[in-house]
């Protein structure tokens, strides 16, 4: 029933649609509360830290609810998209409600707004309004100390920003996403994240470049809200030990940052005991905004940032001779950094003492994002193969409500992995040309790239693969040699494809397997729900 009040992408096309007068749709929002038996006013009883950004701002509100769960604080946490089960975007203490809970507070919600339709407004609000207003339903109704509510899409007309009175406010790296909806420059984006500013509620961001940064400030400033800049995380370092992350990656580093500017702004405003013990200094340092204080990490911090878990991003299974590389990066800087930390992974990883080792990327990309600018981002990684498939578990995905999609078909998502595969093998042959001579090397001073050229493969679209679900493309790439998973059997046809039997044969005699999966979170959420089937329990 959820499904049926549309997924996001049919969202995003009824948002360019009304986008004439974006402020309806916050009005719109308003009114679904109070058809909901709520009023603004009570989301003011959750405590809210409210969070946006281009990239980053699921890792940093992790972070953030991590250390205030530390403190022993009741935590309320929603966030988007969800990786297996829709209910991941709502949790409690970290966890996802129950399908109890959720079952109940979903269908008090729709019945509430089934009974106070007329015939002036649409009965139901579309799928990511309806989950934000359960969000808030299940926040107040288990009586959380503090929801962490990350923004959905942009910030100043998304349907989080219904909130009136966070407590603080703060946005991660800015980039280039949505365009259609939000603006085609950084600065036009900068200016709808800042719409999540409120008078008088403090607000902190990470470093941004100028033009955006200004943009900002300006917002910032004509609603009188102050605006921080957060030091980086190694001058909170400089006072104490090296602080370690739960999340891999060199950019988490600043998401962890803001995360500890959130929380102890937080903790500050709670006037917690263990953040008044700490001392706190304000470089003077001339910056265009005013400097977030630099402090000590409590142990609680420290701990809660240790221990952040959030599955999806630069995150590593190891299976046997496969070792699985998730992330959900999906825009030119995410995928820049998706790419840093894939190959400094590799550059840690254990070599095998003989034996070929593999390299597979798995892709996709969906929406208004450019598939030929990330994929040519990706080809310093030097994969062997690139497979491409549509973010669907299972070609027929009846059985798996969470995973549904009603607003595209199987010919439409399958046409653009193939056209995601011409794009590689377009760049593949622009490579091949310039290198089919030159020697190369991973990092300056490091391994040789891992090419099975003198395997007799032949180069550029050769080597690229389209399944039409991740099962299939899972299956081929493990080839039976991943302990966890292990389906029946290979269907019937699937090694059909010359690329595909030879590589077959590869796989199945490669002493390491390194598979990289990326460009889209859906994707990434639908290998995680047939790598790890805990996950689906």
């Amino acid at each position: 029933m959820l499904n049926t009040l549309q997924t996001n992408a049919s969202y995003l096309e009824q948002v360019k649609r009304e986008r004439g007068d974006p402020q309806t749709q916050l009005e719109a929002m308003e009114v679904y509360l109070a058809r909901s038996g709520l009023q603004v006013e009570d989301l003011d009883q959750l405590n809210i830290i409210h969070v946006t950004g281009t990239k980053g701002k699921g890792s940093t509100c992790a972070f953030t609810e991590h250390i205030l769960r530390n403190y022993g604080l009741k935590t309320g946490f929603f966030s988007s998209p969800h990786l297996v089960q829709v209910r991941e975007r709502i949790r409690i203490n970290g966890q996802p409600i129950s399908p109890e809970l959720f079952t109940k507070h979903f269908w008090h919600l729709y019945h509430q707004l089934e009974k106070t339709k007329d015939g002036s407004c649409v009965s139901m609000p579309a799928y990511f309004r309806f989950l934000t207003l359960m969000a808030f339903h299940v926040f107040l109704q288990e009586k959380v100390d503090l929801a962490v509510v990350e923004v959905g899409i942009g910030g100043a007309y998304d349907c989080t920003n219904i909130i009136r009175k966070p407590v603080v406010c703060g946005v991660s790296s800015l980039g280039i996403d949505h365009t259609s909806l939000l603006g085609d420059t950084v600065e036009k984006i900068a200016w709808q994240k800042g719409g999540i500013f409120k008078h008088g509620v403090p607000a902190f961001t990470v470093l941004q470049p100028e033009g955006p940064l200004a943009v900002l400030r300006d917002r910032a400033q004509q609603i009188s809200c102050p605006l921080y800049l957060c030091p980086p995380l190694e001058a909170l370092e400089e006072r104490g030990r090296p602080l370690t992350l739960g999340l891999e990656g060199e950019h988490q580093r600043s998401n962890a940052a803001l995360a500890l500017q959130l929380a102890h702004c937080w903790l500050q405003w709670r006037d917690h005991q263990d953040v008044r013990k700490l001392k706190v200094s304000r470089p003077s340092v001339p910056w265009p905004l005013p400097l977030a204080p630099v402090f000590q990490p409590t142990s609680h911090m420290r701990h809660g940032l240790r221990d952040t878990e959030w599955p999806g991003r630069t995150q590593v299974l190891r299976r046997g001779p496969l070792t699985w590389y998730l992330d959900g990066a999906h825009t030119t800087s995410s995928v820049q950094a998706c790419v840093r930390w894939f190959r400094q992974a590799l550059q840690r990883s254990e070599r095998p003492s003989r034996g070929p080792e593999v390299r597979v990327l798995l892709f996709n990309s969906t929406g208004d994002r450019d598939p030929a600018a990330l994929l040519k981002l990706l080809q310093p990684c030097q994969f062997d193969y690139a497979v491409f498939c549509p973010n669907l578990t299972e070609v027929a995905s009846t059985d798996n409500a969470d995973q549904q999609n009603f607003t595209v078909t199987l010919d439409q998502v399958l046409l653009r992995c193939l056209e995601h595969q011409q794009h590689w093998s377009c760049l593949d042959e622009e490579q091949a040309g310039r290198d089919l001579w030159r020697p190369s090397s991973l990092e300056p001073g490091g391994p040789a790239p891992l090419r099975l050229a003198p395997r007799g493969l032949q180069p550029c679209s050769s080597s690229s693969l389209v399944f039409s679900c991740i099962s299939h493309a899972l299956q081929w790439i493990s080839q039976g040699r991943d302990p966890v998973f292990q389906p029946p059997s290979l269907p019937r046809g699937l090694l059909a494809h010359p690329t595909a039997s030879n590589g077959a044969s590869v796989l199945r005699e490669a002493t390491a397997i390194h598979v990289l999966v990326t460009g889209s979170l859906h994707l990434v959420g639908g290998v995680l729900k047939l790598l790890e089937p805990s996950l689906s329990q």
